[in-house]
Protein backbone atom coordinates (compact mmCIF):
# COMPACT_ATOMS: atom_id res chain seq x y z
CA UNK A 1 0.00 0.00 0.00
CA UNK A 2 1.37 3.84 -0.35
CA UNK A 3 2.81 5.51 2.40
CA UNK A 4 0.27 7.57 4.27
CA UNK A 5 1.31 11.00 4.86
CA UNK A 6 1.15 12.50 8.19
CA UNK A 7 -0.58 15.78 8.08
CA UNK A 8 0.53 18.85 10.42
CA UNK A 9 0.88 18.54 14.14
CA UNK A 10 1.57 20.45 17.32
CA UNK A 11 5.10 21.03 18.92
CA UNK A 12 6.18 21.29 22.20
CA UNK A 13 4.64 25.09 22.98
CA UNK A 14 1.70 25.00 20.74
CA UNK A 15 3.56 25.50 17.29
CA UNK A 16 1.42 23.83 14.22
CA UNK A 17 4.20 22.73 11.68
CA UNK A 18 3.74 21.24 8.39
CA UNK A 19 4.54 17.76 8.35
CA UNK A 20 5.48 15.91 5.58
CA UNK A 21 6.73 12.44 7.03
CA UNK A 22 5.59 9.08 5.47
CA UNK A 23 4.92 6.12 7.19
CA UNK A 24 3.80 2.61 5.06
CA UNK A 25 0.60 1.53 6.09
CA UNK A 26 0.36 -1.08 8.86
CA UNK A 27 -2.97 -3.59 9.03
CA UNK A 28 -2.50 -5.49 12.17
CA UNK A 29 -1.89 -8.93 11.86
CA UNK A 30 -5.59 -11.14 12.67
CA UNK A 31 -6.08 -13.86 14.52
CA UNK A 32 -5.64 -17.41 12.25
CA UNK A 33 -7.34 -20.50 13.05
CA UNK A 34 -4.95 -23.28 13.05
CA UNK A 35 -6.96 -25.95 11.98
CA UNK A 36 -6.75 -23.63 8.62
CA UNK A 37 -3.23 -22.50 8.35
CA UNK A 38 -1.45 -24.03 10.86
CA UNK A 39 2.08 -22.73 9.18
CA UNK A 40 3.41 -19.03 10.06
CA UNK A 41 6.28 -17.70 7.80
CA UNK A 42 7.51 -14.81 7.95
CA UNK A 43 11.36 -13.01 7.16
CA UNK A 44 13.62 -11.78 10.07
CA UNK A 45 13.51 -7.91 11.06
CA UNK A 46 16.76 -6.56 12.53
CA UNK A 47 15.77 -2.60 11.86
CA UNK A 48 15.25 -0.46 15.24
CA UNK A 49 14.39 2.42 13.44
CA UNK A 50 10.86 2.24 14.29
CA UNK A 51 12.04 2.65 18.31
CA UNK A 52 14.35 5.63 18.03
CA UNK A 53 11.51 7.49 16.13
CA UNK A 54 8.83 6.53 18.27
CA UNK A 55 11.20 7.87 21.22
CA UNK A 56 11.84 11.23 19.19
CA UNK A 57 7.92 11.83 19.13
CA UNK A 58 7.32 11.25 22.74
CA UNK A 59 10.43 13.44 23.46
CA UNK A 60 8.72 15.61 21.51
CA UNK A 61 5.49 15.84 23.78
CA UNK A 62 3.44 14.04 21.17
CA UNK A 63 1.88 10.42 20.17
CA UNK A 64 3.54 9.25 17.35
CA UNK A 65 1.47 8.55 14.27
CA UNK A 66 -0.19 4.84 14.54
CA UNK A 67 1.76 3.52 11.58
CA UNK A 68 4.91 5.27 12.63
CA UNK A 69 4.94 2.05 15.38
CA UNK A 70 6.31 -0.99 14.05
CA UNK A 71 6.07 -3.58 16.83
CA UNK A 72 8.94 -5.72 16.05
CA UNK A 73 11.46 -2.89 15.81
CA UNK A 74 10.19 -1.54 19.54
CA UNK A 75 11.16 -5.54 20.70
CA UNK A 76 13.99 -5.71 18.66
CA UNK A 77 15.35 -2.62 19.83
CA UNK A 78 16.52 -4.46 23.33
CA UNK A 79 19.39 -6.90 23.65
CA UNK A 80 18.03 -10.11 25.19
CA UNK A 81 20.19 -12.75 27.00
CA UNK A 82 19.61 -15.36 24.68
CA UNK A 83 22.69 -18.29 24.86
CA UNK A 84 25.69 -18.01 22.04
CA UNK A 85 24.80 -20.71 19.56
CA UNK A 86 27.23 -24.03 19.43
CA UNK A 87 30.77 -23.79 17.69
CA UNK A 88 30.15 -23.69 13.74
CA UNK A 89 26.90 -22.63 14.29
CA UNK A 90 25.82 -19.14 12.72
CA UNK A 91 22.36 -18.91 14.88
CA UNK A 92 20.71 -20.59 17.91
CA UNK A 93 16.57 -20.51 18.73
CA UNK A 94 15.26 -19.90 22.11
CA UNK A 95 11.06 -20.15 22.59
CA UNK A 96 9.39 -19.67 25.86
CA UNK A 97 5.67 -19.75 26.70
CA UNK A 98 3.73 -18.02 29.69
CA UNK A 99 0.26 -15.95 29.92
CA UNK A 100 0.08 -13.22 27.66
CA UNK A 101 -0.09 -10.01 29.98
CA UNK A 102 -2.72 -8.32 28.14
CA UNK A 103 -4.95 -11.52 27.90
CA UNK A 104 -4.10 -13.92 30.95
CA UNK A 105 -6.34 -16.53 29.35
CA UNK A 106 -4.84 -16.60 26.09
CA UNK A 107 -0.77 -17.90 25.99
CA UNK A 108 2.48 -15.72 24.71
CA UNK A 109 5.00 -17.21 22.70
CA UNK A 110 8.37 -15.45 22.69
CA UNK A 111 10.72 -17.09 19.94
CA UNK A 112 14.22 -15.04 19.93
CA UNK A 113 17.38 -16.09 17.40
CA UNK A 114 20.98 -14.99 18.29
CA UNK A 115 23.38 -15.04 16.32
CA UNK A 116 27.37 -15.41 16.64
CA UNK A 117 29.85 -12.94 17.89
CA UNK A 118 32.49 -11.93 15.87
CA UNK A 119 35.37 -10.20 17.94
CA UNK A 120 36.34 -6.54 16.62
CA UNK A 121 39.56 -8.12 16.19
CA UNK A 122 39.00 -11.09 14.15
CA UNK A 123 36.74 -9.28 11.57
CA UNK A 124 37.42 -9.28 7.73
CA UNK A 125 38.58 -5.85 6.63
CA UNK A 126 35.85 -3.53 5.24
CA UNK A 127 35.19 -1.29 2.57
CA UNK A 128 32.63 1.06 3.09
CA UNK A 129 31.34 4.00 1.07
CA UNK A 130 29.75 6.40 2.79
CA UNK A 131 26.48 8.22 0.72
CA UNK A 132 25.80 11.32 2.80
CA UNK A 133 22.92 13.50 1.87
CA UNK A 134 23.84 17.36 1.43
CA UNK A 135 21.00 18.52 0.11
CA UNK A 136 19.14 21.60 1.28
CA UNK A 137 16.84 19.78 3.58
CA UNK A 138 19.73 18.45 5.47
CA UNK A 139 20.67 21.55 6.83
CA UNK A 140 19.35 21.09 10.37
CA UNK A 141 20.93 20.33 13.59
CA UNK A 142 19.27 17.51 13.92
CA UNK A 143 20.89 16.44 9.88
CA UNK A 144 23.74 17.09 8.95
CA UNK A 145 25.60 17.89 11.72
CA UNK A 146 24.34 14.77 13.18
CA UNK A 147 25.09 12.88 10.41
CA UNK A 148 29.11 14.09 10.56
CA UNK A 149 29.45 13.17 14.27
CA UNK A 150 27.81 9.81 14.02
CA UNK A 151 30.07 8.96 10.84
CA UNK A 152 33.15 10.32 12.50
CA UNK A 153 32.36 7.95 15.16
CA UNK A 154 32.29 4.84 13.17
CA UNK A 155 35.69 6.01 11.19
CA UNK A 156 37.21 5.79 14.83
CA UNK A 157 36.20 2.79 15.62
CA UNK A 158 38.05 1.49 11.81
CA UNK A 159 41.09 -0.56 11.91
CA UNK A 160 44.51 0.01 9.50
CA UNK A 161 42.72 -2.75 6.93
CA UNK A 162 39.55 -1.04 6.34
CA UNK A 163 39.05 1.49 3.77
CA UNK A 164 36.17 4.43 3.37
CA UNK A 165 34.99 6.46 0.41
CA UNK A 166 32.44 8.91 0.66
CA UNK A 167 30.27 10.60 -1.46
CA UNK A 168 27.96 13.51 -1.20
CA UNK A 169 24.83 14.05 -3.33
CA UNK A 170 22.16 16.88 -3.72
CA UNK A 171 20.90 17.80 -6.68
CA UNK A 172 23.86 15.76 -8.26
CA UNK A 173 26.76 13.75 -7.12
CA UNK A 174 30.37 14.29 -6.37
CA UNK A 175 33.49 12.38 -4.33
CA UNK A 176 34.04 14.30 -1.39
CA UNK A 177 36.79 11.54 -0.62
CA UNK A 178 37.90 8.63 -2.57
CA UNK A 179 38.28 5.28 -0.95
CA UNK A 180 41.09 5.92 1.71
CA UNK A 181 42.95 3.72 4.36
CA UNK A 182 42.05 4.14 7.33
CA UNK A 183 45.83 4.60 7.84
CA UNK A 184 45.15 8.15 7.13
CA UNK A 185 41.64 8.76 9.35
CA UNK A 186 42.43 12.39 9.34
CA UNK A 187 42.19 12.56 5.92
CA UNK A 188 38.64 10.92 6.07
CA UNK A 189 37.42 13.16 9.08
CA UNK A 190 38.76 15.89 7.39
CA UNK A 191 36.27 15.79 4.36
CA UNK A 192 33.48 14.77 6.77
CA UNK A 193 34.12 17.82 8.45
CA UNK A 194 34.33 20.16 5.33
CA UNK A 195 30.36 18.88 3.54
CA UNK A 196 28.46 21.71 3.46
CA UNK A 197 23.96 21.70 3.34
CA UNK A 198 23.20 23.26 -0.46
CA UNK A 199 21.67 22.88 -3.22
CA UNK A 200 26.91 11.88 -9.32
CA UNK A 201 24.68 9.65 -8.00
CA UNK A 202 23.84 6.75 -6.13
CA UNK A 203 25.37 4.57 -8.93
CA UNK A 204 28.69 6.12 -7.99
CA UNK A 205 28.87 5.48 -4.38
CA UNK A 206 28.33 1.48 -5.72
CA UNK A 207 30.76 1.95 -8.41
CA UNK A 208 33.34 2.86 -5.79
CA UNK A 209 32.55 -0.02 -3.59
CA UNK A 210 32.74 -2.11 -6.14
CA UNK A 211 36.54 -0.80 -7.31
CA UNK A 212 38.05 -1.55 -3.93
CA UNK A 213 35.76 -5.09 -3.53
CA UNK A 214 37.16 -6.92 -0.77
CA UNK A 215 36.43 -10.66 -1.76
CA UNK A 216 35.60 -12.58 1.54
CA UNK A 217 35.32 -9.16 3.46
CA UNK A 218 32.67 -6.21 4.03
CA UNK A 219 31.73 -4.29 1.19
CA UNK A 220 28.85 -1.90 2.44
CA UNK A 221 27.19 1.35 1.00
CA UNK A 222 25.97 3.52 3.87
CA UNK A 223 23.64 6.04 3.34
CA UNK A 224 22.60 8.36 5.80
CA UNK A 225 19.49 11.01 4.55
CA UNK A 226 15.99 12.36 5.92
CA UNK A 227 14.69 9.82 2.64
CA UNK A 228 13.84 13.30 1.02
CA UNK A 229 16.21 13.14 -1.52
CA UNK A 230 17.33 13.69 -5.17
CA UNK A 231 19.91 11.04 -6.37
CA UNK A 232 20.40 10.99 -10.40
CA UNK A 233 17.52 8.50 -10.48
CA UNK A 234 14.43 8.05 -12.07
CA UNK A 235 12.17 7.21 -9.81
CA UNK A 236 11.72 5.26 -6.08
CA UNK A 237 11.26 2.31 -8.20
CA UNK A 238 14.97 2.52 -9.92
CA UNK A 239 16.59 3.26 -6.79
CA UNK A 240 15.07 0.34 -5.33
CA UNK A 241 16.14 -1.57 -8.13
CA UNK A 242 19.84 -0.60 -8.26
CA UNK A 243 19.88 -1.83 -4.33
CA UNK A 244 18.55 -4.78 -5.03
CA UNK A 245 21.28 -5.29 -7.91
CA UNK A 246 24.08 -4.66 -6.18
CA UNK A 247 23.22 -6.75 -3.37
CA UNK A 248 22.95 -9.70 -5.23
CA UNK A 249 26.68 -8.26 -6.44
CA UNK A 250 27.63 -8.70 -2.68
CA UNK A 251 27.77 -4.64 -1.76
CA UNK A 252 24.99 -4.89 0.77
CA UNK A 253 23.35 -1.41 2.42
CA UNK A 254 22.88 0.14 5.48
CA UNK A 255 20.18 3.17 6.08
CA UNK A 256 20.62 5.84 8.59
CA UNK A 257 17.57 7.84 8.51
CA UNK A 258 17.70 11.40 9.92
CA UNK A 259 15.72 14.63 11.16
CA UNK A 260 11.82 15.37 11.51
CA UNK A 261 9.06 17.19 9.40
CA UNK A 262 9.89 15.40 6.17
CA UNK A 263 11.24 11.90 7.30
CA UNK A 264 10.30 9.77 4.16
CA UNK A 265 10.79 6.70 6.64
CA UNK A 266 8.50 4.13 3.83
CA UNK A 267 11.20 4.56 1.48
CA UNK A 268 14.17 3.83 3.94
CA UNK A 269 12.80 0.55 5.33
CA UNK A 270 12.33 -0.37 1.90
CA UNK A 271 15.77 0.32 0.71
CA UNK A 272 17.36 -1.43 3.49
CA UNK A 273 15.35 -4.66 3.27
CA UNK A 274 16.05 -4.74 -1.12
CA UNK A 275 19.58 -3.69 -0.12
CA UNK A 276 20.15 -6.65 2.42
CA UNK A 277 20.44 -4.28 4.93
CA UNK A 278 19.22 -2.79 8.11
CA UNK A 279 17.77 0.69 9.16
CA UNK A 280 17.88 2.85 11.95
CA UNK A 281 17.27 5.88 12.78
CA UNK A 282 19.67 8.53 14.65
CA UNK A 283 17.39 11.52 17.00
CA UNK A 284 20.67 11.60 18.88
CA UNK A 285 24.25 11.07 19.52
CA UNK A 286 23.32 8.29 21.89
CA UNK A 287 21.88 6.74 19.40
CA UNK A 288 24.50 7.31 16.48
CA UNK A 289 27.03 5.32 19.47
CA UNK A 290 24.89 2.44 19.87
CA UNK A 291 24.09 1.55 16.21
CA UNK A 292 28.00 2.56 15.08
CA UNK A 293 30.02 1.96 18.12
CA UNK A 294 28.52 -0.17 20.32
CA UNK A 295 26.50 -2.42 18.16
CA UNK A 296 28.83 -1.90 14.99
CA UNK A 297 28.93 -5.72 14.56
CA UNK A 298 25.32 -6.51 14.40
CA UNK A 299 25.41 -3.34 12.12
CA UNK A 300 27.97 -4.18 9.27
CA UNK A 301 28.70 -7.76 9.65
CA UNK A 302 26.50 -10.32 7.96
CA UNK A 303 26.76 -13.56 9.48
CA UNK A 304 23.63 -15.54 8.38
CA UNK A 305 21.33 -14.11 5.43
CA UNK A 306 17.62 -14.97 3.85
CA UNK A 307 16.70 -15.67 7.08
CA UNK A 308 13.79 -17.04 7.33
CA UNK A 309 11.17 -18.42 10.62
CA UNK A 310 8.40 -20.93 9.79
CA UNK A 311 6.03 -22.19 12.92
CA UNK A 312 3.47 -24.88 12.77
CA UNK A 313 1.01 -25.16 15.38
CA UNK A 314 0.04 -28.40 17.06
CA UNK A 315 -4.21 -27.75 16.70
CA UNK A 316 -4.71 -30.01 19.45
CA UNK A 317 -2.63 -27.21 21.72
CA UNK A 318 -3.48 -23.98 20.23
CA UNK A 319 -6.90 -23.09 18.22
CA UNK A 320 -5.56 -19.71 16.51
CA UNK A 321 -2.26 -17.42 16.90
CA UNK A 322 -1.45 -14.11 15.44
CA UNK A 323 2.00 -13.06 14.79
CA UNK A 324 2.49 -9.17 16.89
CA UNK A 325 4.03 -7.06 14.75
CA UNK A 326 5.82 -8.53 11.17
CA UNK A 327 3.10 -6.87 9.08
CA UNK A 328 5.23 -6.15 5.91
CA UNK A 329 7.59 -9.16 6.26
CA UNK A 330 4.96 -11.80 6.18
CA UNK A 331 6.24 -14.87 3.61
CA UNK A 332 4.06 -17.29 2.21
CA UNK A 333 4.11 -21.34 3.08
CA UNK A 334 5.88 -21.92 0.50
CA UNK A 335 8.54 -19.51 0.00
CA UNK A 336 10.24 -20.96 3.33
CA UNK A 337 11.95 -23.46 1.07
CA UNK A 338 11.92 -21.80 -1.43
CA UNK A 339 15.77 -20.34 -2.04
CA UNK A 340 15.01 -17.46 -4.41
CA UNK A 341 12.73 -15.92 -2.07
CA UNK A 342 14.56 -13.57 -0.51
CA UNK A 343 14.57 -12.46 3.71
CA UNK A 344 16.48 -10.49 6.00
CA UNK A 345 19.88 -10.69 7.52
CA UNK A 346 21.60 -11.33 10.66
CA UNK A 347 24.46 -9.79 11.79
CA UNK A 348 27.03 -10.21 14.48
CA UNK A 349 25.77 -10.92 17.87
CA UNK A 350 21.98 -9.15 16.69
CA UNK A 351 19.18 -10.69 18.74
CA UNK A 352 15.74 -11.18 17.38
CA UNK A 353 12.76 -11.73 19.11
CA UNK A 354 9.08 -12.40 17.74
CA UNK A 355 5.99 -13.15 19.85
CA UNK A 356 2.71 -14.93 19.27
CA UNK A 357 -0.11 -14.65 21.05
CA UNK A 358 -2.75 -17.79 21.10
CA UNK A 359 -5.70 -19.00 22.14
CA UNK A 360 -5.35 -22.68 23.71
CA UNK A 361 -7.24 -25.11 21.87
CA UNK A 362 -9.10 -25.96 25.34
CA UNK A 363 -10.89 -22.46 25.66
CA UNK A 364 -11.78 -22.17 22.23
CA UNK A 365 -15.63 -23.01 20.82
CA UNK A 366 -14.56 -22.56 17.22
CA UNK A 367 -16.81 -24.12 14.64
CA UNK A 368 -15.54 -26.35 12.30
CA UNK A 369 -14.42 -24.14 9.07
CA UNK A 370 -16.86 -24.53 6.16
CA UNK A 371 -15.69 -26.88 3.07
CA UNK A 372 -14.08 -25.18 0.37
CA UNK A 373 -14.26 -26.68 -3.52
CA UNK A 374 -11.39 -24.83 -4.41
CA UNK A 375 -8.93 -24.00 -1.09
CA UNK A 376 -6.41 -26.61 -0.10
CA UNK A 377 -5.75 -26.67 3.65
CA UNK A 378 -2.41 -27.52 4.06
CA UNK A 379 -1.78 -30.92 6.07
CA UNK A 380 -0.85 -30.32 9.88
CA UNK A 381 2.30 -32.92 10.61
CA UNK A 382 1.56 -35.63 12.56
CA UNK A 383 3.69 -34.58 15.66
CA UNK A 384 5.55 -37.27 17.94
CA UNK A 385 4.94 -35.73 21.19
CA UNK A 386 1.20 -34.54 21.93
CA UNK A 387 2.44 -31.77 24.22
CA UNK A 388 4.22 -30.38 21.95
CA UNK A 389 2.68 -26.86 20.74
CA UNK A 390 4.42 -25.85 18.17
CA UNK A 391 7.74 -26.28 16.01
CA UNK A 392 10.12 -23.64 14.79
CA UNK A 393 11.90 -24.41 11.58
CA UNK A 394 14.55 -22.03 10.60
CA UNK A 395 16.26 -21.35 7.65
CA UNK A 396 19.23 -19.28 6.17
CA UNK A 397 21.97 -18.80 3.90
CA UNK A 398 25.98 -18.31 5.44
CA UNK A 399 27.16 -15.19 3.66
CA UNK A 400 28.84 -16.71 1.12
CA UNK A 401 26.33 -19.93 0.87
CA UNK A 402 24.07 -20.32 -2.16
CA UNK A 403 21.94 -23.05 -0.35
CA UNK A 404 19.77 -23.18 2.67
CA UNK A 405 20.63 -24.81 6.03
CA UNK A 406 17.44 -25.56 8.01
CA UNK A 407 17.19 -26.19 11.84
CA UNK A 408 14.23 -27.22 13.89
CA UNK A 409 12.83 -26.69 17.27
CA UNK A 410 9.77 -28.30 19.13
CA UNK A 411 8.45 -26.16 21.87
CA UNK A 412 6.17 -27.20 24.56
CA UNK A 413 4.15 -25.26 27.10
CA UNK A 414 5.21 -25.79 30.98
CA UNK A 415 2.26 -23.72 31.98
CA UNK A 416 3.76 -20.87 33.21
CA UNK A 417 1.64 -17.50 34.38
CA UNK A 418 3.05 -14.07 33.51
CA UNK A 419 5.10 -13.47 36.89
CA UNK A 420 6.85 -16.47 36.85
CA UNK A 421 8.29 -16.33 33.34
CA UNK A 422 11.62 -14.69 32.82
CA UNK A 423 12.65 -10.92 33.21
CA UNK A 424 13.80 -11.18 29.08
CA UNK A 425 10.34 -12.79 28.30
CA UNK A 426 7.92 -10.59 30.93
CA UNK A 427 9.99 -6.99 29.16
CA UNK A 428 9.23 -8.29 25.20
CA UNK A 429 5.95 -8.66 26.64
CA UNK A 430 5.77 -4.99 27.80
CA UNK A 431 7.45 -3.44 25.17
CA UNK A 432 4.69 -5.55 22.77
CA UNK A 433 1.81 -4.41 24.79
CA UNK A 434 2.94 -0.97 24.48
CA UNK A 435 3.51 -1.16 21.03
CA UNK A 436 0.23 -2.97 20.74
CA UNK A 437 -1.06 0.71 22.73
CA UNK A 438 0.14 3.04 20.57
CA UNK A 439 -1.68 2.08 17.40
CA UNK A 440 -4.61 1.49 19.04
CA UNK A 441 -4.74 -2.35 18.97
CA UNK A 442 -5.37 -2.56 22.83
CA UNK A 443 -7.82 -0.76 24.54
CA UNK A 444 -6.61 0.53 27.92
CA UNK A 445 -9.04 -1.65 29.78
CA UNK A 446 -7.19 -4.77 28.89
CA UNK A 447 -4.05 -3.38 30.29
CA UNK A 448 -3.53 0.24 31.09
CA UNK A 449 -0.25 1.91 30.50
CA UNK A 450 0.18 2.37 33.86
CA UNK A 451 0.58 -1.61 34.31
CA UNK A 452 3.14 -1.84 31.40
CA UNK A 453 5.16 0.44 33.56
CA UNK A 454 5.51 -1.34 36.50
CA UNK A 455 5.92 -4.67 34.58
CA UNK A 456 8.43 -2.99 32.44
CA UNK A 457 9.94 -1.91 35.82
CA UNK A 458 9.63 -5.45 37.30
CA UNK A 459 12.33 -6.71 34.67
CA UNK A 460 14.48 -4.19 33.93
CA UNK A 461 17.47 -6.72 35.06
CA UNK A 462 21.08 -5.22 35.61
CA UNK A 463 19.89 -2.93 32.37
CA UNK A 464 23.93 -1.94 32.42
CA UNK A 465 22.98 0.63 29.39
CA UNK A 466 19.96 1.94 30.58
CA UNK A 467 18.16 1.41 27.46
CA UNK A 468 15.23 -0.38 29.65
CA UNK A 469 14.98 2.74 32.31
CA UNK A 470 14.96 4.97 29.15
CA UNK A 471 11.66 2.83 28.41
CA UNK A 472 9.67 3.07 31.19
CA UNK A 473 10.33 6.81 30.85
CA UNK A 474 8.95 6.39 27.78
CA UNK A 475 5.76 4.49 28.54
CA UNK A 476 5.46 7.33 31.12
CA UNK A 477 5.21 10.43 29.05
CA UNK A 478 2.94 8.21 26.42
CA UNK A 479 0.72 7.55 29.56
CA UNK A 480 0.41 11.19 30.38
CA UNK A 481 -0.22 12.38 26.22
CA UNK A 482 -2.85 9.92 26.57
CA UNK A 483 -4.65 10.95 29.27
CA UNK A 484 -4.34 14.53 28.39
CA UNK A 485 -5.93 13.44 24.71
CA UNK A 486 -8.66 11.42 25.95
CA UNK A 487 -7.38 8.60 23.74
Amino acid sequence: PPPAPQSAREVPGGTPVHNTESYARIDDNPFRRTDVEPLSTFSIDVDTASYANVRRFLNQGVLPPRDAVRIEELVNYFPYGYLAPDAGEPLTVHAEVAACPWAPARRLVKIGLKSREIPWSQRPPANLVFLLDVSGSMDEPAKLPLVKRAIAMLVEKLGENDRVAVVAYASSSGVALSSTSCLKKARILSAIERLEAGGSTNGLAYEMAIAHFIKGGTNRVVMATDGDFNVGVASPGELTRLVEEKARGGVSLTVLGFGMGNLKDSTLEQLAARGRGNYAYIDDEAEARKVLVEQVGGTLLTVARDVKVQVEFNPARVAAYRLVGYENRLMSAGDFADDAKEAGVLGAGHTVTALYETEPASRTGLTPPEPSRYRKVVPVTTLPAAQELLTVRVRFKRPEATASEERQFPVTDRGFSFSEATADFRFAGSVAAFGLALRGALPRSDLPLAEVVRAAEESRGADADGYRAEFVDLVRKAARLTTASGS
